[in-house]
């Protein structure tokens, strides 16, 4: 499998710097996406999970204006709707792929996130944005007659909370990245000049952790909430007994008795 920097996408850009991987989507002139797309997101994604040099992930977008105005309009015109809903089913296992995957995701929203875009973004692990009121965020398919059909349902409702959610679906509301961070969709704002450099300085502390653990924690989260509390404990037992087996538990209680900073190899 080609390593994460050299996939040579049609619409992602990819680069590797310091343990992080960026990725970036870029088709113009809104960033919308179609099974092409999904599929060269899923392939990104495979790419990321075997390329040891990619600790963490920045998701974010090529273009000034828009991180991703959703899934492209003119699909759901012109397809058919057995073409559209294996699309959606497509997309719904590609965002799972991204929650499944051990690796911390960031989502950098630097423009407008709307529909199929803010779904992408959810699936994400965090998000970061700009604080620009000017960005709107939302989930508009109410008013094609239609429903968050990439998993945005769920993953909203687990977000903000079954009444909120369904307020914003059933309205199509939308909103600024500062509602967003008040309704739980975003977890901090930086200015627009700011995003980036503050994500990425993030991320690149994130990459010197020990990526076994951090993963880890991810999978107790994504695996196991919504299990019965024996067999969620069970789960964390077996996470928790590969890292007490880990070099990098080794390295931190050593490093902690030898009053040092510890040197973590994610292994």
């Amino acid at each position: 499998m080609m390593d994460f920097a050299n996939l040579n996408l049609k619409h992602f850009n990819t680069r590797v710097e310091d343990g992080v991987g960026l990725l970036e989507i870029n088709r113009p002139p809104a960033n919308a996406h179609n099974l092409e797309v999904l599929q060269e997101l899923d392939h990104a994604i495979m790419a990321i999970r075997f390329d040891e040099s990619v600790k963490v992930v920045i998701f974010t977008s090529a273009l000034p204006k828009f991180f991703s105005a959703g899934f492209d309009i003119t699909v759901l015109r012109d397809a058919s709707p057995e073409y559209v809903g294996l699309s959606s089913q497509f997309s719904k296992e590609v965002m799972m792929k991204i929650q499944s995957t051990r690796k911390i995701f960031i989502a950098a929203i630097n423009g407008h996130c709307m529909g199929g875009g803010l779904e992408l973004a959810m699936a994400c692990d965090l998000r970061f944005s700009t604080d620009d009121a000017r960005v709107k965020l939302g989930m508009p398919e109410i008013s094609l007659g239609l429903i968050p059909g990439e998993g945005g349902t769920q993953m909203l409702g687990r977000l903000v909370g079954k009444s909120k959610a369904l307020y914003l679906m059933i309205t199509g509301e939308t909103f600024d990245p500062s509602r967003a961070l008040e309704l739980g969709i975003v977890d901090k704002l930086f200015q627009q000049d700011e995003l980036m450099p503050e994500t990425l300085a993030f991320a690149k502390k994130l990459a010197q952790g020990p990526a076994l653990a951090i993963g880890f924690n991810k999978l107790a989260l994504n695996e196991a909430l919504d299990l019965p509390m024996g067999s969620a404990l069970a789960f964390e037992r077996e996470l928790q007994n590969q890292a007490l087996a880990s070099q990098d538990a080794k390295e931190g209680s050593t490093a902690f008795t030898e009053k040092r900073a510890p040197k973590f190899t994610g292994h």
